[in-house]
C-alpha cells in the first residue's frame, strides 16, 4: 500500500460571505484580491505649515531661498532624465531584442490607454484579449478571447478568484446559478486516464495493450524507453496552459476532468503509475483558476472496475459491488471519494472545483439498480459528512444514470443537498449502420436528418429531467454520428464497428469538403441546444502513428481550428426551435431551493429505503460473508503545491484535509485473510477470516453535519 502524500500547512477554512446583486447570499473567496482602491494619503502630512502674519521677515526670506534652490535642483534632474532615458531605452532594445517584450509580459498588469487602444503591459496580474501571457513553463503566448474574458495571475495571491472566462459567465468569486448560468463545457479526456482512441500512439507502441492495466504492464517492462515514466511525460505534456486559455477563448466556461484513483494510491498487484498524476491535476486547477474556468472533477476509474470498459482501468470483469470482492472494492472507493472531497472542499479550491462526479458509468444492470442507489446515498452521506450541508459547503455531487436513461430517476434522493444527474447521450453506439448522409443541404438544412434527430431525441428528455428531477447535465456527447475512429470501440474490436460505410472517410478530416463540415457543425449546434448544460467529449485527440488524429469527430479543438465546431457556442441556442422541435413543457430555469443548497437541503428523504451496506452482492452472496477491509489504515491526504510570494515567504495552501473531525482510518487488509484477486474475483471462493462488522464500512466522520457544519 502506498504511503501518504506530503502535508502542507493549512489555512483558515471559512470563506467570507456577502450579499450578491440580487440580494441573496453569495460566496466570495477570502483569497480574492481586494477591489478597493489604495487609501488616500493623509493630506496634512504632505502640506506646508500654515503661514501667519506674525512670521518674521527672516523666516520669509529663508523660505524663498529654500524654494529657489528646490526649483534649480528639480530643473537639473529633469535635464538629466531627458538625456538619459532615450539612450537607456535604445541601449536596452539593442542588447535584449525581443526579450524585452517577454520580460514586460512577466511583470505587467494589462491596462488600456485612455483611448481604449490595445492593452499595454505593466504588472503581470491580469489581462484581456490581445494581452501577452507568460505561462507557468516560461513560454509566452497571446491571449485570444473576443468574449470579454479576463485572466488573473498574482504571485502574492495564488488563490485569487477574480478571473472570468467570458462576459456571460460569473467570475470564480461569484456564485454560479444553475438554471440561469449555462454550462458550455468540454471534457479533458485521455489525459489522466489513458484511453486508446484518445492517446493511440502510446497503445500502438505496445501491441497487446488494450487498457491502462496492460499498457502499464508492458510499458514498465520497457525500461530502455523510460518505463512508466512515459506516462508521467504524457501527464506533463498532453495538455498545456495554452489549451486552457484556448478553451476560455472558445467561449467555454467549464471542463470535466476524468481522473484515476491511482492518483491517490495503488495497492500491491496494481500496475498503474501511482501518486504521479495528482500534482498535474492540481496544476490544472491553477490554470482553470487563472482563466476563470470551473471544474467538474470525475472519478473515472474504480478499484475492481465498475463497468468492465477499458477506461475503468482494466477491461473485462466488474468487481465493484459485484462478485466476491464487491464490498471490499466499494470500501476502497468510498475512501477515495472521501479523500478527494476533503481536498476540494478546502476554501482554496472549492470555488474552482465546483462539481464532483463520484463514479463514471457504473452498470446497474449488472450491479443492481437498488444496490447502486444505496451506494449513491452512502456517498452523499460521506461527502456531506466532510463538507457540511448548504451552498458553498463542498462540491455538488454528480452521479451517472447508468445508461438506464433519465426516466427512472425523478423520485431518487429528493431533498438531497446539491445532487446532479449526469447522462452521456451518444449516437455512435446505437448499433445501427448510420448511413444517412451528414454532408447534405445548406443553411438550416445542413446535416440532413442528424440535427433534427439530436433535437428530437434529447431536448424533451433533458427538459423533463430538469423539471422533474433537478439539475441534469450531459457529461459527455460528441459529433460521432457513427462509430468510426481508430480504437474507438477498443484496440482489438475492429470487427465490432457498426457503421455501414467506409470508416476511412471519417478518420481524416483533411479530406472533408465544406458541405461535410457544415453538416457536422449544424449537428453539433443542435446537440448543444437540445442538451442544455453539456460537456463535449473531448477537447483533444492525440495523433496516431500516421501523424494525424484518426477520430476527428471527437475533437473539439480540431473542429474549432478546421471549421466544423462553432467558434461561439451561443450560436447553438435556438437551433432546435428553428428546426421546429420544442419541448411541450420547457424547463423554465428555476430549480427548487433545496436542489442548489438553499432552504430544505439536507439528507435524501428516501435514505431509509436503502440500506448500507447492502444486504447481498450479485454473484457474491450476503455482504456479511464476503471479504472486507478494516478501517485501521493511516489517513491518506492529497497534497497541494507550494506557493512563494514576492517577499520569499511561503503562502499556505491547505493540508488536504478540510474537516479535522474526520479521524477515521483508511481501509486495510485484515491480518491473516487470504484475499482473492480484487480485479479477478468472478467465481472465486469466499475465504475464511476476512469478515467483520461492516455496519460503518464506508468512510467519513460519524457526526451529523446537518447539525453542526464544519467550522
Amino acid at each position: 500500500m502506498a504511503t501518504n502524500a506530503p502535508f502542507i500547512q493549512e489555512t483558515p477554512r471559512e470563506p467570507l460571505t456577502t450579499t450578491d446583486m440580487e440580494g441573496g447570499p453569495a460566496q466570495h473567496d477570502q483569497y480574492a484580491a481586494s477591489a478597493l482602491p489604495n487609501p488616500v494619503p493623509n493630506k496634512e502630512a504632505y502640506s506646508d505649515p500654515t503661514t501667519t502674519n506674525t512670521e518674521s521677515a527672516m523666516t520669509k526670506r529663508r523660505r524663498r531661498h529654500y524654494r529657489c534652490l528646490c526649483i534649480i535642483f528639480a530643473a537639473i534632474v529633469v535635464l538629466i532624465l531627458v538625456i538619459a532615458i532615450p539612450a537607456g531605452v535604445v541601449s536596452k532594445k539593442k542588447n535584449q531584442g525581443h526579450q524585452s517584450q517577454d520580460n514586460a509580459a512577466s511583470t505587467g498588469t494589462q491596462t488600456k490607454t485612455a483611448s481604449g487602444s490595445k492593452p499595454t503591459t505593466a504588472v503581470d496580474i491580469t489581462g484581456g484579449d490581445g494581452s501577452t501571457i507568460k505561462a507557468e513553463d516560461g513560454t509566452t503566448f497571446t491571449y485570444n478571447n473576443k468574449f470579454g474574458g479576463t485572466w488573473v495571475s498574482d504571485r502574492d495571491a495564488p488563490f485569487n478568484n477574480n478571473a472570468q472566462a467570458n462576459s456571460w459567465t460569473p467570475p470564480l468569486n461569484q456564485t454560479w446559478t444553475f438554471g440561469k448560468d449555462r454550462i458550455r463545457g468540454v471534457n479533458l479526456g485521455g489525459w489522466f486516464v489513458l484511453e486508446p482512441f484518445i492517446s493511440p500512439a502510446l497503445y500502438q507502441k505496445y501491441p497487446g495493450a488494450v487498457d491502462e492495466w496492460s499498457l502499464s504492464t508492458l510499458m514498465a517492462a520497457d525500461t530502455a524507453n523510460g518505463g512508466l515514466d512515459q506516462i508521467e511525460h504524457h501527464y506533463a505534456t498532453f495538455m498545456t496552459e495554452a489549451d486552457i486559455a484556448e478553451i476560455a477563448g472558445a467561449g467555454l466556461n467549464w471542463v470535466r476532468v476524468p481522473i484515476a484513483f491511482w492518483a491517490i494510491e495503488t495497492w500491491p498487484g496494481e500496475p498503474f503509475l501511482a501518486q504521479k498524476s495528482w500534482k498535474y491535476i492540481v496544476r490544472l486547477f491553477g490554470w482553470c483558476r487563472k482563466y476563470g474556468i470551473r471544474v467538474y472533477l470525475d472519478l473515472h476509474t474504480i478499484p475492481g472496475s465498475q463497468n468492465g470498459f477499458n477506461h475503468s482501468g482494466r477491461k473485462g470483469q466488474i468487481n465493484f459491488l459485484h462478485g466476491v470482492m464487491g464490498m471490499a472494492n466499494a470500501q476502497r472507493t468510498l475512501n477515495y471519494i472521501r479523500v478527494i472531497t476533503q481536498f476540494i472542499s478546502q476554501p482554496e479550491w472549492r470555488n474552482v472545483v465546483v462539481m464532483f462526479g463520484v463514479m463514471n458509468e457504473a452498470i446497474p444492470r449488472t450491479i443492481g439498480e437498488n444496490e447502486m442507489r444505496s451506494f449513491y446515498i452512502e456517498v452523499h452521506r460521506v461527502i456531506r459528512s466532510v463538507s457540511g450541508y448548504g451552498a458553498g459547503n463542498g462540491p455538488y455531487m454528480a452521479f451517472h444514470d447508468g445508461f438506464l436513461s433519465l426516466a427512472p430517476w425523478p423520485d431518487f434522493m429528493r431533498g438531497a443537498d446539491r445532487v446532479v444527474l449526469d447522462s452521456h447521450p451518444y449516437f455512435a453506439f446505437n448499433g445501427g449502420p448510420a448511413l444517412d448522409p451528414i454532408a447534405t443541404g445548406t443553411g438550416a438544412d445542413a446535416g440532413g436528418m442528424w440535427p433534427r434527430a439530436a433535437c428530437e431525441r434529447w431536448a424533451t428528455d433533458f427538459s423533463n429531467s430538469r423539471r422533474n428531477y433537478g439539475i441534469t447535465i450531459a457529461g459527455e456527447w460528441s459529433n460521432g454520428f457513427n462509430d468510426c475512429g481508430l480504437f474507438l470501440n477498443g484496440v482489438a474490436e475492429k470487427d465490432t464497428v457498426t457503421y455501414g460505410g467506409n470508416c476511412e472517410d471519417w478518420m481524416d478530416a483533411s479530406k472533408w469538403d465544406a458541405a461535410t463540415k457544415a453538416g457536422i457543425m449544424h449537428f453539433a449546434q443542435a446537440s448543444m441546444d437540445a442538451l442544455g448544460d453539456n460537456f463535449f467529449w473531448t477537447w483533444k485527440i492525440g495523433k496516431s502513428e500516421r501523424g494525424i488524429s484518426e477520430s476527428p469527430l471527437w475533437s473539439y479543438q480540431q473542429g474549432l481550428r478546421e471549421g466544423f465546431m462553432p467558434t461561439d457556442p451561443r450560436t447553438a441556442d435556438g437551433t432546435c426551435a428553428a428546426l421546429g422541435v420544442v419541448p411541450q413543457q420547457p424547463f423554465d430555469g428555476n430549480y427548487q431551493p433545496w436542489m442548489v443548497g438553499a432552504v430544505g437541503a439536507g439528507a435524501p428523504q428516501d435514505a431509509p429505503r436503502y440500506t448500507w451496506p447492502i444486504a447481498k452482492v450479485a454473484d457474491g452472496g450476503p455482504s456479511a460473508d464476503l471479504p472486507q477491509y478494516a478501517m485501521t489504515g493511516p489517513i491518506v491526504k492529497l497534497s497541494a503545491p507550494t506557493f512563494t510570494g514576492s517577499d520569499g515567504k511561503a503562502i499556505p495552501s491547505g493540508d488536504g484535509w478540510f474537516n479535522e473531525d474526520d479521524k477515521m482510518g483508511s481501509p486495510a487488509p485484515i491480518p491473516g485473510c487470504n484475499y482473492p484477486d480484487a480485479w479477478d474475483a468472478e467465481g472465486a471462493e469466499i475465504p475464511a477470516g476476512c469478515t467483520l462488522n461492516i455496519g460503518n464500512a464506508g468512510a467519513g466522520p460519524a457526526n451529523d453535519p446537518a447539525a453542526a457544519p464544519p467550522a
